[in-house]
């Protein structure tokens, strides 16, 4: 997974393009008004360019069972760092502390498998369709096959309840939104075939 959701920088790199409202948070910033079909897009382009050089991966949007569990990083707690609402000025940027704008990636804690911005900062998108979640224990659910919007994870620089930035917390959009607060962060997969 991704180290930290797709900067300005690698995105206009890439996608030729920089689509983002906060232009002036700079270039290592997350790329946000970005909707899912053009993180979708992201992920294949990337994915092409690292074929160019050799390599046999697979670059998607993860899934949201792959996002709470890289979020979480082991843990079972509401934050990846436990508990403790006030340690989330540690790792997040939120309605309290952004200055009401996207800030540049990682300059807060990481979690402990070293990701950063998992909290705050963008809403990500998810591969998954939206829907309830599914009766009984599932290993790796991928959710619905279709559906009217996709899922996002993560809160974003304007949110200000502490509960809306847990790492269960789940928001949903139609996958043609764009808006300043959602960004997307790639999962590469060695050795698959697209």
């Amino acid at each position: 997974m991704g180290k930290h959701p797709v900067t300005q920088k690698q995105y206009e790199n890439l996608a030729g393009e920089n689509p983002s409202h906060f232009k002036e948070s700079g270039p290592e910033s997350p790329v946000e008004q970005v909707n899912w079909n053009e993180a979708i897009a992201f992920c294949r382009k990337l994915q092409d360019h690292l074929g160019q050089a050799g390599n046999r991966h697979e670059c998607r949007l993860p899934t949201e069972a792959e996002w709470e569990y890289a979020c979480r990083a082991g843990s079972q707690k509401n934050y990846c760092f436990g508990d403790d609402e006030a340690k989330l000025e540690e790792y997040a940027w939120h309605g309290e502390n952004s200055g009401g704008k996207t800030q540049p990636v990682g300059q807060k804690k990481p979690n402990q498998w070293g990701l950063y911005d998992m909290h705050g900062n963008v809403w990500e998108w998810c591969r998954d369709w939206y829907d309830q979640y599914p009766k009984g224990p599932v290993t790796d659910p991928t959710g619905p096959v279709e559906g009217t919007s996709r899922v996002l994870r993560g809160g974003s620089w304007r949110v200000e309840l502490p509960s809306a930035l847990r790492s269960a917390y789940r928001f949903n959009l139609a996958p043609d939104s764009r808006r300043n607060l959602i960004g997307f962060r790639c999962v590469w997969v060695e050795g698959s075939s697209p």
